[in-house]
């Protein structure tokens, strides 16, 4: 009967994370496919999760699952109205490229980061999380997230800095 509750408990743990990737924009069947695989790393290594921790332990492997699948299959979600940029290029090319070629700096720069840096930058701009979240699926305190986050910025201020110095 302990393992009936346990599997509930652990099924109620997953549609958790389920729900948690969905909000954070991961498309459903990534989602999906990225639960399932914490699920089975779960099975794997209960005995060594403590029992406080599962809920982020799930987070951060269906997390981790999710960035290495993103990144294999390197797919660009492009948040792109056609018709709109069609328009403007029509109107204003110079303008276009131009942000075109600062948005391209601005990822060269970030790719310069150390991944830990990359990660905080990417949960706290581009999955917009609260420190406290990120802090969960980090596993850190709030004054360490906050701490790692000014360095990123300030980081990035640096290296982006550099490498439009050095275009000029």
């Amino acid at each position: 009967m302990d393992d009936l509750i346990k599997g509930k408990e652990l099924n109620e743990e997953l549609n958790i994370v389920y729900r948690y990737l969905c909000k954070l924009g991961v498309p459903k069947e990534d989602a999906k496919d990225a639960v399932q695989e914490a699920a089975i790393k779960y099975l794997l290594h209960f005995d060594s999760i403590p029992l406080k921790k599962i809920r982020s332990w799930l987070i951060r492997v269906a997390l981790n699952f999710y960035y290495d699948q993103y990144r294999k299959q390197k797919r660009i979600n492009l948040d792109v109205n056609l018709k709109k940029v069609a328009a403007d290029f029509k109107e204003n090319p110079e303008s276009i490229y131009l942000e075109m070629e600062k948005n391209n700096d601005l990822k060269q720069a970030i790719a310069k980061l150390k991944p830990d840096y990359q990660e905080m930058l990417f949960l706290k701009y581009q999955l917009a999380l609260s420190y406290d979240e990120i802090g969960q699926i980090v596993n850190k305190s709030l004054a360490s997230v906050k701490t790692n986050l000014f360095r990123a910025k300030k980081q990035l201020a640096k290296v982006y800095k550099e490498a439009t110095e050095n275009e000029r």
